[in-house]
């Protein structure tokens, strides 16, 4: 004899009628697929949470990483800059489309035409420094580079109508 459930063994008894059997049948199933949904639902919470935290966890990191360039900046800049407390010599130069002015001696003036030096920015003042270690700052941020001068450019132009006239080195604007 086959075995019955219990659901139509207590129809058999008696204990229950057709309509309270099928009833409870529905809702066994609504629970089994309530129960699925809301499986369904944790899983999906439980990857958007891992998803928040690993895009919380790379933006992290990337302002680590912004700090730790910024400081090693500051730290070239600190420990190459040239000391301009005796300049008396206006070095004028453009930054950001205005004119701006550093003093420096005569020999740092002729450096920085030659591109030997360069000038970069650090929290809105001016420094003097190597071009090698300007380019070492151009390769973490570029944007603290204010100028380097590049001998190669001083090539004529054929079509210059003042290419005849040589700029002084001593000129001063």
């Amino acid at each position: 004899m086959a075995k019955l459930s219990l659901q139509e063994q207590m129809l058999k008894a008696g204990l229950v009628d057709k309509k309270k059997a099928k009833k409870v049948g529905k809702t066994n199933k609504k629970s089994r697929t309530l129960a699925k949904e809301v499986k369904a639902a944790a899983e999906q919470a439980r990857i958007e949470q891992q998803q928040r935290d690993a895009e919380l966890a790379q933006m992290q990191n990337a302002e680590k990483e912004k700090k730790a360039i910024a400081a090693q900046i500051k730290q070239l800049i600190e420990m190459n800059k040239l000391d301009r407390s005796r300049g008396e010599d206006a070095y004028n130069f453009t930054h950001h489309g205005l004119i701006k002015k550093i003093y420096v001696t005569e020999e740092l003036r002729k450096q920085l035409s030659n591109g030997r030096l360069a000038i970069v920015t650090l929290a809105e003042s001016y420094e003097v420094v190597p071009s090698i270690v300007a380019e070492k700052i151009a390769q973490r941020d570029e944007s603290v580079v204010v100028l380097i001068n590049d001998p190669s450019q001083d090539v004529i132009d054929e079509d210059d109508p003042y290419a005849d006239y040589q700029i002084p080195d001593d000129l001063m604007w």
